[in-house]
């Protein structure tokens, strides 16, 4: 018998059956009138009341129009705000966080990586995400995320729109690799570019070229050492400029972007300089890091709110060191940059914080210095920027019907944002 084939087969099956167990109704094309107390316009920073929106399909047609026609779906929520559908930049929906999570990645086959991701992608939207990017895949994960995004799209799943990266890109013995981030014994997980481990120019472009065959809508690549995996150092530089500026280059013919992972300083200026499209958490960044990515419109997504909530309990002693020894930086690092005007999207490294407290980010945001109509910012306009895409991030004719809608001002409340009580994806209703 073929161990393989009968993998894949499994793996299908099960998905098939996830799909008809959590899939919705396909949305049905209608017209739908949506009447609420106010909506916020993002560019503005204003309220606007009142909020009528007629909704064709998909899109948002008319706000606030003369005439109605009389076949449309009246959907009154008289009592709500309403704001773009969030966005987190930073998910990872495989996963859970918890004293069993580094088994996960060996006890688990990809249909129960599947369920998994189904259920927490069920659980972003419901708390008012309606795009996420996954940002990469470990070993023995399959394409999961490729996956998810697939079934998404074709209404089989309640779960946001998802940007797959596939397997996330690491060095021989970095930080996504499996035998430092379990640590595994050898041969544990399969190893290769095909799973993103890769050394040198010729072996990165085989893996970005890898990942972008199978379905990966951005690249993910740690340029240095982490927290969560086991080498001592957190900021040591681990992909060189060459290997990054050939990422970078070979993504880029095919349109797509390359986000990196890098907490420690040589690392984001390396990865800046070669051109990536963000840098995840930044933790380490200093004034010349800020000068380069402004040069560069590099993003950062600070996944601050970790650095608040993290259960350091569940952590290895040297993983537990680490994350005790940069949080307080990263905090003040990120002060820094918001001062200097750095781009800055939305992102939480969910699970590393549960999955459904995504939204405790924008109070972090705001702790750290932003005003609440800024970091509501990071997750509507600014995240659309980052992702090149021209209708999400507002309430605005021609955009897409990704709504939310929450009980109190957000702009007064921040924490607003952690109750969502309506959510609409593509112009159908998915909560309230």
């Amino acid at each position: 018998m073929n161990i393989k084939k009968t993998q894949i087969k499994s793996a299908f099956k099960t998905f098939i059956f996830l799909a008809l167990v959590f899939s919705t109704t396909q949305a049905i094309s209608a017209t739908i009138y949506l009447q609420a107390k106010q909506y916020l316009d993002i560019k503005t920073g204003k309220l606007i009341k009142p909020a009528n929106l007629l909704i064709d399909g998909k899109k948002i047609v008319a706000i606030n129009p003369a005439n109605v026609p009389a076949t449309a779906i009246i959907i009154k929520k008289s009592n709500l705000t309403l704001l773009p559908g969030l966005m987190d930049m930073h998910v990872h929906l495989p996963n859970d966080f918890n004293q069993q999570f580094k088994l996960q990645l060996v006890q688990d086959d990809d249909a129960m990586s599947t369920v998994r991701g189904v259920k927490n992608a069920r659980i972003l939207l419901m708390a008012g995400f309606t795009t996420v990017r996954n940002l990469g895949l470990t070993p023995g994960e399959g394409f999961v995320d490729v996956a998810l995004a697939k079934a998404s799209e074709a209404g089989w799943i309640v779960a946001p729109h998802i940007i797959p990266a596939g397997h996330g890109l690491s060095i021989t013995g970095g930080h996504m690799d499996p035998d430092m981030f379990g640590p595994y014994a050898p041969n544990v997980l399969p190893v290769s570019y095909r799973t993103g481990i890769a050394d040198g120019v010729d072996e990165v472009i085989k893996s970005v070229r890898y990942q972008i065959k199978h379905g990966a809508k951005v690249i993910k690549a740690a340029a240095t050492a982490g927290v969560l995996s086991e080498e001592d150092g957190v900021g040591n530089q681990q992909y060189s400029y060459e290997e990054l500026k050939a990422m970078v280059d070979e993504a880029g013919r095919h349109d797509i972007p390359v986000a990196v992972h890098a907490h420690g300083t040589e690392g984001i200026n390396a990865a800046v300089k070669a051109g990536v499209r963000s840098i995840e958490h930044g933790s380490l960044l200093d004034d010349e890091s800020i000068r380069l990515m402004k040069q560069h419109g590099t993003f950062l997504i600070p996944t601050t709110y970790v650095t608040d909530a993290i259960n350091l309990d569940i952590l290895s002693p040297i993983t537990r060191k680490k994350a005790e020894y940069l949080m307080p930086i990263a905090k003040k690092n990120l002060q820094k940059a918001i001062k200097s005007g750095v781009k800055i999207a939305f992102g939480t490294d969910s699970p590393v914080i549960p999955h459904g407290e995504n939204a405790k980010e924008f109070a972090a945001l705001v702790r750290r210095g932003m005003q609440p109509i800024d970091a509501i910012r990071t997750a509507t306009i600014n995240a659309a920027d980052l992702l090149r895409l021209q209708d999400r991030g507002q309430i605005r004719v021609g955009y897409h019907a990704d709504i939310i809608g929450v009980l109190e001002n957000p702009l007064t409340n921040i924490h607003a944002l952690e109750h969502v009580h309506f959510v609409m994806k593509d112009g159908e209703v998915f909560k309230g």
